[in-house]
């Protein structure tokens, strides 16, 4: 299972008040869970910036990334961004190789 982040910006609409926050992440987990499921997640956060949530989740490869991605944006009108992300600890077993 490989690492990936994925940023999520909600459209105004999906915002105006926060009781369909909470319903569109039950349903975005639900769905995610439902059609991928062994995607392990490793944290949720609020964040401040130009977008709304970070999403750190291990999935077995790309296409699974990539279909997590599809999946959050089809619930709030949501943009994302994803990446393939190394933990540092392994990043600096790479980098001492060189």
């Amino acid at each position: 299972m490989s690492p990936f982040v994925m940023l999520t910006r909600l459209s105004p609409e999906a915002v105006r008040s926060p009781q369909p926050l909470e319903q569109l992440e039950r349903n975005a987990t639900e769905r995610v869970r439902k059609e991928c499921p062994d995607v392990e997640w490793v944290g949720n956060y609020a964040i401040l910036g130009p977008y709304d949530y970070l999403d750190v989740f291990h999935a077995k490869d790309i296409d699974t990334a990539s279909k997590v991605s599809m999946l959050v944006r089809t619930f709030g009108h949501a943009q994302t961004e994803g990446w393939p992300a190394t933990e540092w600890r392994h990043f600096k077993e790479i980098a001492r190789t060189l």
